[in-house]
């Protein structure tokens, strides 16, 4: 019983001093801590709000971008504005975006210089007690202590992995160890105590490429930030080892490489199916917000072996080739966005002569990023009058070029056993 009684003690102890450190820091941070409001011109009401910092004596203040979007996207609709800890607005110009880690910086007029928070120079160790601080829910300004659990495995861009409560209106604000140096940026929540946070990093290169050159342009700066980025990743899985698994009768490749996550699936317990129908799906978890209507970023592969029972070819043909039209993009955008799919048909045997395919290759354009494109390739085994093995992917926002890449690795890595 007496050690329980000092356990407990030593648990009280240990929240009391935590409590009373997170007191003393955001009274220390509370004047470079703003919310920042995105305001609906026409109606002149707030139409998001989030967090965010001061980072510059001069009035430089950073957040998330999907925060600013709004405004980013669709400037003569809306305005920027900031409401600091003593209930002062004032309104905010944009500087610069890195769309790709979903970071903003925001300006306000300073006649004198201001307060700002410093910016740390190292990474946190494991298990390091950190402090996540913002305006959850539009109920003030609060800090939430939490924990440093190193990056996120299965990411392409880099995501910290926190313990700690990070809740909607808190996106945009400083993440700051116990010396009160940001270590990283709100960014998104799975609930349950489970917050991400962008790097440090990422927001010191955003700065310091402001510093060098603020960019003319926040599209053309984004639209550079997107085909950039969907280079990398075309390049890092083009040039990752492809292992060819068996599905079924068919052979697939999978890319090995920790932020493409594969999934199986199939009706092999079903003794009443008419045909068997095995599914093996791999995805990139993460994409690129633009918009609340507009994402992109992300890939997808595909396969699905079926084979018939006790069906007619002709049967079978018309069942499996009605999967070709069941095949959607992998991204969410509108008509004000993208193009139409445009889409070219055609029969194809790959240079292995492994598989004849019935194919469908459709591209989209987007209308503010020049030079960008969804693609969905779907194909469908035509060879086999009792099997059929289907492969299709989506890729979002690729630039021409990587996408003819990635599309004839894609199709030379498809076979029979």
């Amino acid at each position: 019983m007496k050690g329980l009684t000092t356990l407990i003690l030593l648990c009280v102890s240990t929240i009391s001093y935590a409590t009373e450190q997170a007191e003393e820091i955001f009274k220390q941070l509370a004047p470079s801590l703003y919310q920042i409001r995105l305001i609906d011109i026409a109606s002149g009401e707030k139409s998001s709000i989030g967090s965010g910092f001061q980072i510059s004596a001069d009035g430089l203040i950073a957040t998330n971008y999907h925060v600013i979007s709004g405004y980013a996207r669709h400037p003569n609709k809306y305005t920027i504005e900031i409401f600091d800890h003593q209930g002062k607005k004032a309104p905010l110009t944009l500087q610069s975006v890195d769309v790709i880690n979903d970071l903003a910086l925001v300006k306000r007029a300073a006649d004198s210089d201001m307060p700002f928070f410093k910016i740390a120079k190292r990474v946190p160790q494991k298990g390091e007690e950190l402090y996540s601080l913002g305006n959850p829910h539009d109920l003030g300004m609060i800090v939430v202590p939490g924990t440093y659990n190193g990056l996120k495995n299965e990411s392409f861009n880099d995501r910290i992995h926190f313990t700690g409560s990070v809740n909607s209106g808190m996106s945009g604000g400083p993440v700051v160890n116990k010396n009160a140096e940001v270590v990283g940026i709100n960014v998104a929540t799975s609930g349950n105590q489970i917050g991400f946070l962008v790097p440090h990093d990422k927001l010191l290169n955003l700065y310091q490429r402001y510093k060098t050159a603020k960019p003319k342009s926040i599209a053309a700066q984004m639209a550079q930030q997107l085909a950039d980025n969907q280079d990398k990743l075309i390049t890092t899985l083009l040039n990752s080892e492809w292992q060819m698994r068996p599905l079924g009768e068919g052979l697939i490749p999978v890319v090995n490489i920790p932020f493409i996550r594969c999934w199986g699936e199939s009706n092999a317990d079903k003794a009443d199916a008419i045909v068997l129908a095995v599914v093996a799906n791999c995805s990139l978890d993460e994409n690129t917000y633009i918009s609340n209507d507009f994402f992109t970023g992300s890939i997808e592969m595909e396969y699905r072996y079926m084979q018939a029972k006790e069906l007619s070819d002709t049967k079978f043909y018309q069942i499996f080739e009605r999967q070709l039209t069941q095949v959607m993009p992998g991204n969410k955008a509108d008509k004000d966005d993208v193009t139409e799919f445009q889409c070219q048909h055609d029969i194809v045997t790959p240079s292995n002569q492994a598989i004849t395919n019935k194919s469908v290759f459709c591209t989209r354009a987007y209308k503010d990023f020049p030079k960008l494109f969804d693609v969905l390739y779907i194909a469908i085994s035509v060879d086999k009058g009792d099997q059929a093995l289907l492969s299709h992917f989506t890729v979002a926002g690729v630039t021409q070029n990587s996408a003819l890449k990635f599309t004839e690795k894609f199709m030379e890595s498809i076979s029979w056993k």
